[in-house]
């Protein structure tokens, strides 16, 4: 399994349609989710991919794993306030996301996947 990269049309479809709820945060998704913003040029992002995909293949079927370059995204990145890369945000089956920022290794992802999405 690999992570999903997102454009901003499968975004509005499979994760938060922005211009139907503008000021509410609804999920679109039928599993929780976390979501890669990154560059192609950046370091950091460059080492967390192959944890990225390490996950998207250990949590199939229970977590999603998207990727959004800010790049080609822009809008994406500005409408959830992402101003360093990689920024991750947390999406739960209900409730509001969660931002977590800079390179993890990928004990620390699984443990705020388990807590934050999972519940464990």
């Amino acid at each position: 399994m690999k992570a999903i990269e997102l454009n901003a049309a499968e975004f509005r479809k499979q994760i938060y349609d922005y211009e139907k709820n503008p000021t509410a945060w609804k999920y679109e998704g039928d599993l929780p989710a976390v979501i890669d913003f990154y560059a192609t040029w950046c370091g950091p992002c460059k080492m967390m991919a192959p944890v990225m995909e390490t996950l998207a293949g250990e949590y199939e079927g229970r977590v999603r794993i998207y990727k959004i370059d800010v790049d080609k995204e822009q809008r994406l990145a500005a409408l959830f306030g992402v101003r360093s890369i990689p920024t991750f945000l947390f999406i739960p089956q209900s409730g509001d996301p969660q931002h977590a920022m800079g390179a993890m290794d990928i004990t620390q992802m699984r443990r705020i996947i388990d807590e934050v999405l999972l519940k464990k």
